[in-house]
């Protein structure tokens, strides 16, 4: 595995914990941190690992783009470093594992987007989240994608266009994130879920969390094309095969993965 300069990496058990370790800079996402986020997810996805837990050190999950490094740059390497970005937030939902993001203070702009990108969000009550741009001069156009695919229409334009920071309860209503727990129950709320999610077949629910991201924003029509020839093939797994026979049976399942 990479030493790296701004993040930290776990293996716990069968679960990845990546944490951003650039707490000086709020966790502020240079081209540097970016790419060291998208090796470590890229080195996590190829693991055996169950889970990964994204998550940030000091008082900040993470303030978005590093305005420094965004400033140094003319519109080819802004336009670069959007990419990476957006290669990272992808690469969140491509990899077979379950990702949950674990936020205990501030998300705003691609730190919101980081949240919004994790299949689960688990956040203290003293975490925040805004999209900020909207009060600035640099509008927050791409962490406005997975946001808006979480909480809709009217509640992202008042997020984007405010500016304003939004707390955990509201966030929660909103269903940007699933649970808001007191900041000493968080690692243990974290824990629980992601070893709820994580139960049965791993072949079956990385075959399902891909589905799920192919069809989510499609006609249902289309959702329903893509989605019935998957579930067609996925009853021939090992894993769907053990769990249907299981149930007949009336045994606990021997996963085979």
């Amino acid at each position: 595995m990479t030493d790296y300069e701004h993040i930290l990496v776990k293996t716990d058990d069968e679960t990845v914990r990546i944490t951003m370790n650039r707490a000086a800079r709020r966790n502020s996402l240079s081209e540097e941190h970016l790419a060291e986020l998208l090796s470590a997810f890229r080195w996590a996805g190829a693991s055996d690992a169950t889970g990964i837990v994204l998550a940030g050190d000091g008082p900040v999950f993470s303030a978005g783009h590093d305005f420094a490094d965004v400033a140094s740059r003319d519109l080819v390497g802004v336009r670069s470093l959007l990419k990476l970005c957006t290669e990272l937030m992808q690469t969140i939902q491509a990899v077979p594992q379950v990702v949950i993001a674990r936020v205990h203070g501030l998300a705003t702009a691609a730190g919101c987007q980081l949240v919004a990108s994790c299949d689960l969000a688990v956040a203290a009550s003293s975490a925040g989240f805004a999209l900020p741009g909207g009060k600035g001069g640099w509008f927050c156009h791409t962490p406005a994608v997975p946001v808006a695919r979480s909480i809709g229409r009217k509640r992202l334009m008042e997020l984007v266009l405010t500016g304003d920071t939004i707390p955990a309860s509201v966030a929660l209503e909103w269903g940007l994130v699933n649970q808001v727990v007191p900041g000493s129950e968080l690692d243990a709320a974290v824990d629980a879920l992601l070893a709820r999610a994580t139960r049965g077949s791993r072949a079956s629910k990385a075959l399902g969390k891909q589905t799920i991201y192919a069809q989510l924003d499609r006609p249902e029509a289309d959702a329903y094309a893509i989605a019935l020839e998957v579930m067609a093939s996925a009853s021939q797994l090992p894993g769907a095969r053990e769990g249907m026979a299981a149930f007949l049976e009336k045994r606990k399942p021997v996963w085979p993965d």
